[in-house]
């Protein structure tokens, strides 16, 4: 593969312009989907789901396991979104999720940044972040108690912790993969250290940064629920924990797949700003 080329035009009656000429178009094995067949795909497979857990309720099910069946748990859903009650739920919910991402976008974009442009300081944390990212959230959950108390703080605590490491190794991982090229242009165009962070650095490796955060999304999700039956009056957790006590299960599976399908349009969302991005470049 030939490495990309900078072509610098300057006259002495205009700026510089500054090209950058397109690498080789890569060769894939399996060409794209047309949207509507991977939508029609989907779709089948979303039925196959369901035919499965349909299999699987009435022919080895209970007389208890009934009251999980695919066509009263998707009845049950229909009528909880049309109360209020579900919604406040949602809304706590997605809050406590976004303020866990904003403080691990705010702590883990300049930490990354950091360890991507300061070789000692990557050698020195790595091995750390390594060590602390493979330990389970929610295995923090009785220190988050005994340190934040019952309430939001605790669960804002677990899902920023879940949340940063991604971000932290994605942002790396972007500065790194920065072609030196750019870097030294900018130099040689007087730029400061401001102008290249904006114009250079943050558009190189936004990329990188829309990946960590998507990850952090999957992982904030999943710690979520457990992480909101720490007392909380309200949330998802709490509302799964609420049905389970009243032992009314059609309104749990409900739960559960409003919970799914909050995850799929979190991620979807992630994915169409990547896939935005990706088309400007």
């Amino acid at each position: 593969m030939k490495p990309t080329t900078l072509m610098t035009d300057v006259s002495p009656s205009s700026p510089a312009n500054v090209s950058v000429a397109p690498p080789p178009t890569n060769h894939r094995l399996v060409g794209p989907m047309d949207s509507r067949l991977r939508g029609l795909y989907g779709l089948i497979g979303l039925g196959i789901l369901i035919g499965l857990w349909w299999m699987g309720i009435h022919l080895w099910g209970s007389r208890l396991a009934q009251q999980f069946s695919p066509g009263l748990a998707l009845q049950t859903t229909w009528e909880l979104l049309t109360q209020e009650e579900i919604w406040w739920h949602i809304s706590l919910s997605l809050k406590r999720v976004a303020v866990g991402l904003g403080l691990a976008i705010i702590l883990g974009v300049p930490l990354g940044l950091l360890m991507g442009f300061l070789p000692r300081l990557n050698a020195l944390l790595t091995p750390s972040f390594q060590f602390l990212r493979m330990i389970s959230p929610l295995s923090w959950m009785p220190i988050a108690v005994m340190a934040f108390g019952i309430g939001d703080a605790s669960i804002y605590f677990l899902l920023t912790f879940a949340a940063v490491w991604p971000v932290i190794l994605n942002t790396t991982a972007g500065v790194q993969a920065i072609n030196p090229q750019w870097l030294e242009l900018g130099k040689s165009l007087a730029a400061t250290r401001t102008e290249t962070l904006l114009h250079i650095v943050l558009p190189a490796i936004l990329g990188h940064v829309l990946t960590g955060l998507r990850l952090a999304v999957g992982i904030v999700w999943i710690v979520l629920v457990p992480s909101e039956m720490l007392g909380v009056d309200a949330g998802l957790g709490y509302f799964v924990l609420d049905t389970r006590d009243r032992m009314a299960y059609a309104e749990l599976m409900a739960a559960i797949l409003v919970i799914g399908l909050l995850g799929f349009l979190l991620d979807s969302s992630l994915r169409w700003l990547f896939h935005r991005w990706i088309k400007r470049l």
